[in-house]
């Protein structure tokens, strides 16, 4: 096998790995955004919403955008297993060579 093609498909897993991390991060800074925001409930808030919204209303809207982005992260979180266990098979070589 190609040792550049190795190369790449390393790169390709760290690069993965760094992006579910990244995404982790950012879905833990909306959920503590989130805690805050309905404990403190600035009005400010709701003005950079639009006219009518409510809590009542953004709430829910908000805690539904939190489990999309949690439920974006398992593609991620699949392809960098997977990226990873290929490149140490390509690492190690196939069994019966």
């Amino acid at each position: 096998m190609d040792n550049a093609f190795r190369a790449k498909v390393h790169a390709a897993a760290v690069a993965a790995w760094w992006t579910l991390l990244i995404a982790v991060a950012f879905v833990i800074v909306q959920w503590l955004g989130y805690l805050l925001a309905l404990h403190v409930r600035p009005a400010w808030y709701l003005s950079l919403c639009g006219p009518g919204v409510t809590w009542e209303s953004l709430a829910p809207t908000w805690f539904h955008a939190l489990v999309l982005l949690k439920l974006g992260l398992w593609p991620i979180a699949i392809a960098a297993v997977w990226l990873t266990l290929w490149a140490r098979s390509l690492r190690v070589g196939p069994p019966n060579a």
